[in-house]
């Protein structure tokens, strides 16, 4: 790739978004990003033309994203228009007036097209692609509906309905009531009549909502406390409720509300019902992953990852230096102890828990490449803070979290831990990791782990603890680590019987 930083720019209906990014192999890492609301659909008249008010909004957003791209490379810069501008009558004499602003050429894509591209941008941030997915992704002006599997889309579908158009034209001026919500529902529900039935033939795993309706629902039912995680179709009743009673979107009182997802609130609410209800979905979950990241991947031409997540923890151990025999040592082993504390976990390499050990081993010394002194806190910093493709900020967290408690003090990171799963994690990565604190081969360590009701025991080869007095210093200091948590930690020796 001849470009280190690319660009994509989304003149959507709703929202203008501009984004950069650093090419680092076959990944792309955010360097920087811009959000205009600029309302384009609700400055489309009744006779699909743009009116001048959303023109002059637009062209006003394009020369502040125009300047912070001056300098960069035609072909590293790529801008994409959706919906309002596929449908207005005056886009043509719009575009030039607009492209001279940005600076670049602008492409009005089709509905399909936006649909692929949001599906690359959603894939590259999901943290197993091979799962099949079902992907919607309500904007301004259109609503996107992709069904894939890996970074491949097997039903691509744009529906004419989007929060601004069906917010003025149900909800005007942000009144809300039952005959508006259902009338707003059934549209929806009609136009979503038409790919119900192919949709649900092809069927998914997992439901993902991406862009800015989606998140805004996130985050109003995860911070009013109507779901505890992504989107429910009983938290939505809730919200849907809520804002009926309210009368006017106006006066609405929710945490996380964003003054520039007022207006357009009342019309997604009613288009996500629909979806839910249409396609028969009890749980969705949020994808960073949109349009404008899907942009930056067709323009970087290379995305056929099979788990982004993957790719990241290797770039990170590149990048970083991280001593790559040591970190299999230390993850060979925690897993290892984990399956013994675990004797029911999951043999696939996919499960969870052994992903996030084996990640949390293979990262655990990031932190050496700035300092060797507390190193461990410089690796959870870096964990918790860093851009990882592929991985949530709440993965990022227990990431961190499991790095962090790998040595030192239990009682530091004892509020922070609140899975019970999380200490078997803990455990295992802090054992394997003073195991093998002489960084050499050795061969394999004549250690059993049990789990006891509250704590855990060791079982350990006497004369191997008696050759090794470091180790079995590090293992006294171990049953104080978890004895000052409350939890019991009982070294005990064993004799191998002689062979016949």
């Amino acid at each position: 790739m001849p470009h280190e930083v690319i660009a994509a720019v989304d003149l959507g209906s709703n929202s203008f978004r501009l984004q950069v990014g650093r090419v680092v192999g076959n990944l792309i890492y955010p360097l920087d990003s811009l959000k205009e609301s600029v309302r384009l659909a609700a400055g489309l008249t009744a006779e699909k033309v743009l009116d001048g008010a959303s023109q002059l909004r637009a062209v006003e957003a394009l020369s502040r994203f125009g300047e912070r791209l001056r300098g960069f490379d035609g072909k590293a810069v790529r801008a994409v228009a959706t919906n309002t501008l596929r449908v207005a009558k005056n886009a043509a004499q719009f575009l030039p007036e607009a492209e001279a602003a940005l600076g670049f050429p602008i492409e009005v894509i089709a509905g399909r097209e936006e649909a692929r591209l949001i599906y690359l941008g959603v894939a590259h941030s999901l943290a197993n692609p091979r799962k099949q997915q079902l992907v919607v992704d309500i904007g301004g002006g259109s609503t996107e509906f992709i069904i894939g599997r890996h970074f491949k889309p097997l039903q691509l579908e744009s529906l004419y309905m989007g929060c601004v158009g069906f917010s003025l034209r149900y909800f005007p001026g942000g009144r809300v009531d039952k005959k508006g919500m259902k009338e707003a529902e059934l549209a929806a529900r009609r136009e979503l009549q038409t790919i119900v039935s192919p949709y649900r033939a092809t069927g998914w795993e997992e439901a993902v909502g991406s862009s800015g309706t989606a998140k805004a629902l996130v985050d109003l039912l995860e911070q009013n406390g109507l779901s505890s995680g992504g989107i429910t179709r009983d938290g939505l009743d809730e919200l849907r409720s809520m804002l009926v009673r309210a009368g006017d979107v106006g006066r609405v009182q929710l945490d996380g509300l964003r003054a520039d997802r007022i207006p357009v609130l009342p019309g997604g609410v009613a288009i996500m019902s629909a979806v839910f209800k249409e396609l028969g979905i009890e749980h969705m979950v949020f994808s960073e992953g949109a349009l404008r990241l899907g942009v930056l991947y067709d323009l970087l031409g290379r995305y056929h990852h099979e788990d982004l997540r993957e790719a990241t923890v290797d770039d990170f151990m590149r990048r970083y230096a991280v001593d790559r025999r040591q970190a299999d040592r230390v993850s060979q082993t925690a897993v290892a102890m984990l399956a013994q504390l675990m004797p029911n976990l999951s043999a696939d390499p996919d499960d969870a828990e052994v992903q996030t050990l084996v990640w949390a081993a293979r990262l655990h010394e990031v932190g050496v490449s700035l300092a060797h002194s507390s190193y461990h806190k410089h690796s959870a910093y870096i964990l918790a803070n860093a851009d990882m493709p592929g991985f949530s900020r709440r993965d990022q967290a227990r990431l961190s979290r499991l790095v962090l408690a790998h040595r030192g003090k239990l009682e530091r990171v004892q509020p922070e831990v609140t899975e019970p799963r999380d200490w078997l994690l803990i455990f295992a990565l802090r054992l394997a990791a003073l195991l093998h604190r002489a960084r050499d081969g050795g061969a394999e360590l004549p250690i059993r782990a049990t789990q006891l009701p509250r704590g855990f025991e060791l079982q350990v080869e006497g004369e191997w603890l008696t050759a090794s007095p470091l180790t079995a210093a590090a293992l006294d200091e171990e049953v104080r680590q978890w004895s000052g948590l409350g939890q019991e930690l009982k070294v005990r020796s064993y004799r191998l019987m002689p062979a016949r």
